[in-house]
């Protein structure tokens, strides 16, 4: 059964679609207001090896949050829709990666619940081209919330912001690709004790 997902949504603040393949070759087409927003979210379709087609617009005269939050929460309905009842899949996933003078860590369990952990410091009033570093937070709180997963983003450390902000997509990119594999000793079942991860 093929793991996709299409999902639209339009407000007065953002217009966003996406389109997911979970078992993809990292084909990917990002458009976005953002310039480092469009970036992050090439490297995260290349390193999770998804296919994403991803078109954002959004209110950014007023400032990026809208544009930023609301990327995060459509990609955590698409991941959410296309994972379907979770049945087979390893669930849990982690990547500690380094960028130069960074190392992230980023963990994320499927579990049908949504929590979120943010231990990065030094983003606070920092700027990368038109992009609020402090929106990265944002948008992984969303997806959190409408993927139904933990997700954890621990920076062990680093100084640059950029280096930091794409350490964290790559790591995360690594991350989802671990924890939505299909794991073929399971043979089809859903990996937890209750028999379900969306109830």
């Amino acid at each position: 059964m093929a793991r996709t997902a299409g999902i639209e949504r339009n407000t007065k603040e953002t217009q966003i679609r996406v389109e997911l393949a979970l078992d993809g070759t990292g084909a990917r087409s990002i458009t976005t207001p953002l310039p480092f927003l469009t970036h992050m979210l090439d490297a995260f379709a290349r390193h999770g090896v998804f296919d994403l087609t991803l078109k954002a617009a959004g209110d950014i005269e007023i400032d990026g949050h809208h544009t930023v939050e609301d990327t995060g929460l459509v990609l955590g309905n698409a991941f959410e829709q296309a994972l379907g009842d979770r049945a087979g899949i390893v669930r849990y996933g982690s990547a500690t990666l380094p960028m130069d003078e960074v190392l992230v860590t980023v963990a994320i369990d499927f579990c049908g619940r949504p929590a979120f952990v943010w231990k990065v410091i030094g983003l606070d009033g920092k700027w990368i081209g038109e992009f609020d570093c402090e929106l990265a937070k944002e948008f992984f709180a969303a997806f959190a919330t409408r993927a139904q997963c933990n997700l954890h983003v621990n920076l062990h450390y680093g100084g640059n912001a950029h280096h930091t902000i794409e350490c964290i997509f790559k790591a995360f990119a690594r991350a989802c690709d671990a924890a939505t594999r299909i794991d073929p000793r399971l043979g089809g079942a859903v990996p937890s004790t209750k028999g379900t991860l969306i109830a």
